[in-house]
């Protein structure tokens, strides 16, 4: 991911763990721990990011500005202050739009195709 490089559709495809990330900080600001129980919940255990891949990924979304560090925590009273927590920025979230836009023309085309619909994937599952 390159920082001069703003155009949305420059950072495509989005690895897996980036595109979970960015999912994660797209329904509320997280912190690290919060952002990988986030993934975990949200694909039924089916992605699980370490804590080091994390926060080498956060580390490069920051880089590039397509997430920000925050100040305000979800609940002060409960939170530990050492936590930093993270927000999209506006190249983030279209960023993720993009992601989102580039997914849905390949499952159409796979739709069209006869590779997806009612029992498909799971014939094609069975075949191989």
């Amino acid at each position: 991911m390159e920082s001069s490089a703003k155009e949305p559709q420059s950072f495509l495809p989005l690895t897996p763990v980036v595109f979970h990330i960015l999912m994660a900080l797209s329904r509320e600001n997280r912190h690290g721990y919060a952002i990988i129980k986030d993934v975990e919940a949200s694909t039924e255990g089916r992605v699980i990011i370490q804590t080091g891949t994390l926060y080498q990924a956060i580390k490069r979304l920051l880089d590039v500005s397509m997430i920000h560090s925050v100040e305000s925590k979800v609940d002060p009273e409960l939170d530990d202050e050492r936590r930093r927590y993270y927000a999209l920025s506006g190249l983030g979230m279209k960023v993720l739009a993009e992601e989102v836009l580039r997914l849905e023309r390949m499952v159409n085309l796979a739709r069209a195709n006869q590779i997806l619909g009612p029992g498909k994937v799971g014939l094609l599952l069975q075949k191989s």
